[in-house]
């Protein structure tokens, strides 16, 4: 059973920072870029960033350019999203998920975590 979870997620004030982790198990990912999604309350789900499979190529949506950055341990199965700066616009639950592909589309990504709340206060 192919499971990711994520964790590092809680309640931050305005400026401050945090590092969410996504655990890969369940098979290989070999070959698997992964991404990262936030969803708000009311609001669609939105494209945060990606790495791909060697974690030499990144992408993000210009939201978290610059103050976002991702990383990836192969050997550890596990995926970072370091958030710096953080504002309240980011507050949401942010989920992880992998894809064979290079997209911003959730529809392109096969497997979901179970999402992390990140709360930013104001």
């Amino acid at each position: 059973q192919v499971q990711l979870v994520e964790s590092g997620g809680g309640l931050v004030q305005a400026g401050g920072s945090l590092r969410l982790s996504c655990a890969a198990s369940g098979r290989t990912f070999t070959g698997y870029a992964m991404g990262w999604f936030r969803q708000a309350p009311g609001k669609e789900r939105e494209f945060v960033g990606a790495i791909n499979w060697s974690g030499g190529s990144t992408f993000y949506a210009d939201s978290v350019k610059g103050r976002f950055t991702i990383s990836r341990d192969s050997a550890k199965n596990t995926v970072y999203l370091q958030m710096n700066s953080l504002n309240p616009e980011d507050t949401a639950a942010y989920y992880c998920a992998a894809t064979l592909h290079r997209s911003m589309e959730a529809r392109r990504y096969d497997y979901w975590g179970q999402g992390t709340q990140v709360t930013v206060s104001s």
